[in-house]
């Protein structure tokens, strides 16, 4: 396992911020500036725009915001830590809401916090998370989890929609559970990335879900387990 960095002004916390409003952005980065060991060194207003300028920065946390004008923070999340494994991510939304943090789990954000946060708190958290630590509460997480994988429901139906899907979305199905994006998927099987979405959309329709963070967990309770070769 690594071990957890140390930060101090001389090797301050590097951070990217991405929210399309300015008044939070400015306000965020004001509060983490002023802080000694925290340094913010670039910032996002569109998904586009993270996607080009973080890898180049190389920063260490990035506080994404969850809904964009051109996407969602979560896509974003998944799609650098494709690029960059070693980048933490901190979601920052104005609302409480199960289906993001699902998919804020799925994409391997290490932590997801409201706007109505207080700014030592905010603070405390992107320490945290920039040290190796989540900020994703355990009781939490492990009840939605729960509640998304109907743990009292039977699993005859669910193995019953599994065997309808044909050889290839199976290997696509396993890849998503493993939390591949369609990009990673399609460089995996060969396949161009429309392709893929198409694979995708039909498996969720098949399987009767709406979220691919669905087909996920229905991907990992698979018997006998899924194989994504």
């Amino acid at each position: 396992m690594t071990e957890a960095r140390e930060f101090s002004a001389q090797e301050p916390i590097r951070v990217f911020l991405l929210d399309d409003h300015e008044v939070v952005r400015r306000g965020v980065q004001d509060l983490l500036d002023a802080e000694p060991d925290i340094e913010v060194v670039g910032e996002a207003v569109t998904s586009e725009q993270a996607m080009v300028r973080a890898p180049a920065l190389r920063p260490d946390v990035a506080v994404l915001d969850v809904r964009l004008p051109d996407g969602d923070g979560i896509t974003v999340c998944r799609e650098l830590r494709s690029r960059m494994p070693e980048l933490v991510c901190l979601m920052l939304t104005s609302f409480d809401d199960d289906d993001a943090l699902l998919d804020a789990i799925m994409a391997g954000a290490a932590g997801y916090v409201l706007k109505q946060i207080k700014g030592s708190d905010l603070i405390a958290a992107v320490r945290t998370v920039a040290s190796g630590q989540s900020m994703l509460d355990p009781a939490t997480t492990a009840r939605l989890m729960s509640s998304l994988r109907g743990d009292d429901a039977p699993k005859e139906p669910q193995n019953e929609a599994l065997a309808g899907l044909s050889p290839r979305e199976r290997e696509i199905l396993a890849l998503i559970g493993e939390g591949l994006t369609n990009r990673e998927i399609g460089k995996r099987l060969y396949l161009s990335e429309k392709t893929v979405k198409n694979h995708i959309s039909r498996l969720l329709a098949k399987l009767g879900v709406e979220r691919r963070v669905q087909a996920a967990v229905l991907a990992s309770q698979a018997t006998p387990p899924l194989d994504p070769r």
